[in-house]
């Protein structure tokens, strides 16, 4: 069965960076952030401008208008989650069919919120991408646009490092140089080879042959 290991980390901890490595390896990484920006720009964007009028520019999202009007605003940020996140699910189970019907032993999800909406029910373990809070610090606030605020704004909505560190069973540190995290990356990926997934089980795999394809 196919082994499902979940990837998470805060915001600049290198987690995007980390699922590059594993991909290198060979390993499929289901990006939700990236199922995110593709539903942007697709089916969700009618619902988003149903949610939020005016956020929508020429059939696409967008998100700096879309960021105004929810950054800040718990009520508006989980109205936004409410729509988005079963369009996600949803690519993400499709992903897991495709996995499950191909025989592939290993796959990554890589979901920034992981363990703050429960996903890690949905993986045979978890990789926790993390570095000293000052790197974090200045890697996050280089960022084209990023203020202090809204560098505030996001954190309060993640768990903080140290929780997260603790409840991993595997953390890949690159706040010591990426070379360093791609060997821990390699290192994970040969110790849980022919290892078999406890999450997918066969019905799984049928269900996912008896419909349409993703």
């Amino acid at each position: 069965m196919t082994f499902v290991l979940g990837l998470t980390g805060s915001i600049g901890m290198g987690k995007s960076a980390t699922a590059i490595m594993f991909r290198d390896l060979g390993i499929p990484v289901h990006d939700a952030d990236a199922a995110v920006h593709a539903l942007y720009s697709g089916r969700a964007a009618p619902l988003i401008e149903d949610a939020f009028p005016g956020t929508v520019v020429d059939g696409a999202v967008d998100r700096t208008k879309l960021s105004e009007r929810v950054i800040g605003r718990p009520h508006a940020m989980r109205r936004l989650e409410s729509v988005v996140h079963p369009l996600v699910r949803e690519e993400e189970a499709a992903f897991l069919r495709r996995a499950v019907t191909h025989r592939i032993p290993l796959v990554v999800l890589d979901v920034p919120l992981l363990f703050e909406t429960g996903g890690e029910g949905r993986c045979d373990a978890v990789v926790v991408v993390s570095a000293d809070a000052a790197v974090q610090e200045t890697r996050v606030l280089g960022r084209p646009g990023m203020t202090p605020q809204k560098f505030a704004a996001i954190r309060a909505k993640q768990m903080p490092d140290a929780q997260k560190r603790r409840r991993a069973h595997f953390i890949v540190e690159t706040g010591y140089g990426f070379p360093r995290a791609k060997t821990q990356v390699s290192g994970i990926v040969r110790a849980l080879a022919g290892r078999p997934g406890r999450i997918l089980g066969p019905r799984f795999g049928e269900e996912a042959g008896s419909g349409p394809a993703a």
